[in-house]
C-alpha cells in the first residue's frame, strides 16, 4: 500500500489532530459524521491517505492533520472481486493470507499483510466454499455453527483454505478482536498535559 504525503507536516508540524468526524463502517464504506462518502474523489484520497500509528490507531492524514477514524469493526474491510481475488476496502489486492478466524457473530476474519481484516457480509457465501472439516471435506452448518459458538474458548475443528493454503480457523469473541489483533476502535485525544 502506498504511503500517505506527509509533506505538509514540514510547514504546519502543529496542526491539532480531529476526531469523532470520520468512521469506516463494516462493509468498508467511509463515513463523514455518520454519513457515507458517496463522492469518488474524496473517497479516492481516503484511500490513498490511510494509514495507522504504532499504538494502532487509524487516521487520514489530510495535509497537516490526522483525522482519526473510529472502526465501526477492523481496520481493513476486504471484498471478494473474483472467484479468488480479494480486495481491501481502499482497493488493494490482498497478496496473501496469513491467519483466519470466526468471532461468535458468525463474522470471518482474515489476516493479511496489512493487519486484521472482517470479510464484506455481502461475501461470506461466496466464502464458504474455502471452510472445511478436518477430513477436507466442504464444512456444513452444524460444524460452522459449532465453530461460532466456541469463539469463547478459542477452539475451531474447521479449516480455512485459500488458493491451495490450509490455515486452521481461530474461533475467538468479538470484544477480543482489537486487543488480540493490536488496532484501536476508537481512537481518542491524548489527555492534557500529555505528550502528543
Amino acid at each position: 500500500m502506498p504511503s500517505p504525503d506527509y509533506s505538509a507536516l514540514l510547514r504546519w508540524p502543529k496542526v491539532p489532530a480531529c476526531y469523532g468526524w470520520l468512521s469506516l463502517d463494516r462493509r468498508g464504506r467511509w463515513r463523514l459524521r455518520g454519513e457515507t462518502v458517496t463522492h469518488s474523489g474524496l473517497n479516492s484520497f481516503l484511500n490513498r491517505q490511510y494509514a495507522h500509528d504504532d499504538a494502532g490507531n487509524y487516521f487520514v492524514q489530510n495535509g497537516p492533520q490526522r483525522v482519526f477514524v473510529e472502526l465501526e469493526y477492523t481496520p481493513w474491510v476486504l471484498r471478494l472481486t473474483g472467484e479468488d481475488r480479494l480486495e481491501t476496502h481502499v482497493g488493494e489486492a490482498v497478496s496473501e493470507i496469513r491467519g483466519a478466524a470466526v468471532d461468535d457473530e458468525g463474522n470471518l476474519l482474515l489476516a493479511i499483510p496489512d493487519g486484521i481484516a472482517l470479510l464484506c457480509d455481502q461475501d461470506l457465501p461466496a466464502l464458504r466454499r474455502c471452510l472445511r472439516l478436518p477430513n477436507g471435506e466442504l464444512a456444513d452448518d452444524a460444524s460452522i455453527l459449532a465453530a461460532i459458538e466456541q469463539a469463547a474458548s478459542g477452539g475451531s475443528a474447521l479449516t480455512f483454505v485459500w488458493q491451495g493454503g490450509h490455515m486452521p480457523l481461530r474461533s475467538l469473541c468479538r470484544s477480543a478482536v482489537p486487543e488480540h489483533y493490536g488496532f484501536v476502535a476508537s481512537p481518542q485525544p491524548p489527555l492534557p498535559g500529555a505528550d502528543s
